[in-house]
């Protein structure tokens, strides 16, 4: 599925444009703990089967806020843009695994702070 997922589905193009938003974003102070977000979200669209996010065990005490702030400012764009490609790529059957692996970049994409990537059991 990963191979498909980054051929024909777009996640090397995906995972390339997180990693671009990260190292903007890591050249000031301020956005590096967005930028770690970013490189989060690369990690995740370049090979998304297998692998869930899940709550940290640690999570810092400004996540909410960051949470807030990301979801503002780009975690809302983020969902849309992973909900319209799930929507095109269930138009059909064989689709279909990669609409819900873009709906579950949808859902870290809302909210990534106090979220952890690991290998599904």
């Amino acid at each position: 599925g990963n191979v498909l997922w980054i051929l024909l589905a777009g996640g090397l193009v995906t995972c390339l444009e997180y990693l671009l938003a990260g190292l903007v974003l890591c050249l000031t102070i301020i956005g590096i703990p967005f930028g770690v977000q970013c490189f989060k979200m690369a990690e995740m669209s370049l090979l998304p089967f297998g692998r869930e996010a899940v709550p940290a065990p640690q999570r810092g005490p400004l996540s909410p806020l960051f949470n807030l702030l990301w979801f503002i400012f780009a975690g809302i764009w983020i969902a849309i843009t992973h909900l319209l490609f799930a929507i095109g790529c269930a138009i059909t059957i064989i689709g279909l695994p990669f609409a819900f692996q873009h709906l579950k970049l949808a859902k870290l994409g809302l909210l990534p702070f106090g979220k952890m990537i690991r290998e599904r059991r």
